[in-house]
């Protein structure tokens, strides 16, 4: 039987405010980092992952301070690796793989790089990797696809939605459904504080005020699985490409037909992916 949300969702207050999470299963602890969108949470972008990866890992899909039900946070307070780390401390967790979408990958890279000692395992799927020329991307600013979301922050209706969902998937005819559009633009709607934080951070710069420093890399040792959509119009895979050319220990698995939400698109093969990589290395 599929989980519901409202059975596992619980709450933590931290000192950077009240967390939002869902929790299921047993085993080694598996953190998993939503991306930037509006209307993202830990269940919005993990929905079809977390019964699967509960059957070996005891599973924590976090809602970041300025997406879903946790605290509203200006662009300038955000620093999510400290609030992943005051979450383990919460929880007596000592150290977590974590799996991070775009945004809560470049996340999880950090944390790699900053608090060695707290992650057991590195997956990633699509981060960007600060700001930096690239060699296959336009060179006129945002991505198509980061375009397309910050239109949506501004006017998160159904059709904006429709417009990013159709940007984020290889898909679209699954995928940017009117039910998914309109759902995710509820979700948005719901919470106007973070999205009048989100827009009026702009001007100052990249939603994460912090990336991770690139000549850092090389120091990550944990095994780290980097999962890249061929398809991505928001992160173009050379991002990961280029992780691997820095990263020791790490391996990239390229999923053709795929955009931007690889768990989404495939489910099946990255759950399994996800499951064999924990438990095997």
């Amino acid at each position: 039987m599929a989980l519901d949300p409202k059975d596992i969702a619980r709450t933590v207050e931290v000192a950077d405010g009240t967390l939002r999470y869902y929790e299921a299963g047993s085993g080694h602890p598996l953190l998993l980092l939503h991306g930037s969108g509006p209307g993202a949470t830990g269940w919005s972008n993990f929905a079809g992952n977390i019964e699967a990866l509960a059957e070996n890992f005891h599973v924590y899909a976090v809602d970041m301070p300025g997406w879903g039900e946790s605290s509203a946070v200006t662009v300038d307070e955000i620093d999510h690796v400290r609030t992943a780390i005051q979450f383990l401390d919460a929880l007596g967790i000592d150290k977590a793989a974590f799996v991070g979408n775009s945004m809560g990958g470049q996340n999880s890279l950090r944390l790699a790089t900053e608090h060695p000692g707290r992650i057991s395992h590195l997956i990633t799927m699509g981060p960007p990797v600060g700001m930096r020329p690239t060699l296959f991307g336009a060179g006129d600013g945002p991505s198509e696809g980061l375009k397309h979301l910050i239109a949506a922050y501004r006017d998160p209706s159904p059709e904006n939605m429709r417009r990013l969902v159709e940007i984020m998937v290889y898909d679209k005819a699954t995928f940017a459904t009117p039910e998914l559009c309109k759902a995710r633009s509820d979700a948005a709607l719901a919470r106007p504080d973070h999205l009048r934080n989100y827009v009026e951070g702009m001007p100052k710069g990249a939603p994460l005020p912090q990336w991770v420093k690139p000549e850092l890399l090389s120091k990550i040792q944990v095994p780290t699985l980097l999962i890249h959509g061929r398809d991505d119009r928001v992160v173009s895979y050379e991002n990961s490409l280029f992780l691997l050319a820095n990263i020791p220990n790490s391996r990239l698995v390229v999923l053709n037909h795929c955009g931007h939400w690889a768990m989404i698109e495939h489910p099946d093969e990255f759950n399994r992916l996800v499951t064999d990589f924990v438990k095997n290395n």
